[in-house]
C-alpha cells in the first residue's frame, strides 16, 4: 500500500470520524429529522453531480425496491437516530457505538446464512460489545446534571439502533444490489432518505438560535460526510484491497473520541480503554475472514454498504 494510500485512509476515517461531533453540532439548532434531511439532500447534491460528470449511470429501475430499503435503513433512521441520540450523548460515544455495526452485520450475515464461526468470532464480538459497555458506563458516570439517566440510555438505544440500521442495509446492498454501481447506489439512497424524512421534518418542528457554527456544521456534514468521504471510499476500493480498506473501521471510534476530546468533551481513562477493547475485538473478529465475515468487515463504509 502506497503513502497516498495511506494518508487517503486517514483522511476518509477522520472526515467520517468528525461527523460525530457536527451532529452534535448541528443538533444544537436543528431538529433532528432536519439534519437527516439536510444531509442526506446534500450528499445527494454532490453524489448525483459526480455521477453524471463522471459518467457513470444510476441503478435500473428494477433495483427501486432494494434501493428504497438501504436508504431507510442506511439512511434515514440512522441519520435521525444519531441525531436525536446525541442531544444527551456525547459524540465520542456516539462514534464507539457506531463500531458495533460491523459486530451487527456478521451477526445478522450468519443468522442469514446459516454459517459455522470459529473461536475467534466469538470471542471478537464478546470483546467489542465490552469494550463498547465500557464506554457507555464510564460516560453514564459523568453526565451532566441536566441529562437523568432514562434520558442517557435512551439516547444509548437510539444510536444503537441506528448502527444495527446500517447492519441491516450492509446485508441486504450485500444480497440485493451486487454488481450495481456503488457511487448510484450511494447517489440514490441518500435522495430517497431525504424524501422519506422530509414530510415529517417540515411538518413536527423547525430549526431555532441558528448560528454560524450550526450552518456550518450541517453544511460540512452533508457534503463531506455523506458526498465528498463516500466518493473518496469507492476510489480506495478500486485502488487498494478491500482488506487494507477495512482500517478505517479500526480508525473510526480512535477519530471519534479525538474530536469530541478536542471539543472538550469528558473523556476519561476509561473511555480510552473500551474504545482499545473494542478494536481489538474488531480485529480478532476478522483475523481469519470467511465468506460470512467478508461483510461486516467494513462497518460504516461498507454502507452502500456499499456505512456510518
Amino acid at each position: 500500500m502506497t503513502t497516498r494510500s495511506v494518508l487517503q485512509i486517514l483522511l476518509l476515517s477522520a472526515v467520517w470520524g468528525v461527523s460525530f461531533l457536527l451532529i452534535r453540532i448541528s443538533g444544537e439548532a436543528f431538529p433532528p429529522l432536519w439534519i437527516a434531511m439536510m444531509r442526506g439532500s446534500l450528499g445527494a447534491l454532490l453524489l448525483w453531480s459526480a455521477l453524471f460528470l463522471t459518467g457513470h449511470k444510476p441503478p435500473a429501475r428494477k433495483h427501486l425496491p432494494w434501493l428504497l430499503l438501504v436508504a431507510l435503513f442506511n439512511n434515514a433512521i440512522p441519520f435521525t437516530c444519531f441525531a436525536w441520540g446525541e442531544q444527551v450523548v456525547p459524540s465520542n460515544t456516539a462514534s464507539v457505538l457506531n463500531a458495533t455495526t460491523p459486530i451487527w452485520t456478521l451477526l445478522l450475515t450468519l443468522a442469514v446464512y446459516r454459517t459455522r464461526i470459529g473461536w475467534n468470532v466469538i470471542g471478537g464480538v464478546i470483546l467489542g460489545f465490552a469494550g463498547v459497555v465500557l464506554v457507555v458506563l464510564n460516560q453514564s458516570a459523568t453526565m451532566p446534571v441536566s441529562v437523568t439517566h432514562a434520558q442517557f440510555l435512551r439516547g444509548i438505544l437510539l444510536i444503537s439502533t441506528g448502527a444495527l440500521g446500517y447492519a441491516i442495509a450492509a446485508v441486504i446492498a450485500k444480497a440485493k444490489l451486487q454488481g450495481v454501481d456503488p457511487i448510484g447506489i450511494a447517489a440514490c439512497q441518500l435522495g430517497f432518505a431525504a424524501l422519506m424524512v422530509a414530510p415529517l421534518a417540515l411538518t413536527l418542528g423547525h430549526p431555532t438560535n441558528l448560528h454560524l457554527a450550526n450552518w456550518l456544521a450541517i453544511i460540512v456534514l452533508g457534503f463531506a460526510g455523506s458526498g465528498l468521504a463516500y466518493l473518496l471510499f469507492f476510489h480506495l476500493l478500486t485502488t487498494i484491497s478491500a482488506t487494507h480498506v477495512v482500517a478505517v473501521t479500526y480508525l473510526l471510534p480512535i477519530w471519534g473520541v479525538f474530536w469530541g476530546f478536542i471539543a472538550h468533551e469528558h473523556v476519561g481513562p476509561g473511555t480510552f480503554l473500551g474504545v482499545g477493547i473494542t478494536i481489538v475485538g474488531l480485529g480478532l473478529m476478522n483475523l481469519r475472514r470467511g465468506p460470512a465475515a467478508a461483510p461486516a468487515t467494513a462497518s460504516r463504509p461498507q454502507a452502500e454498504e456499499a456505512r456510518s
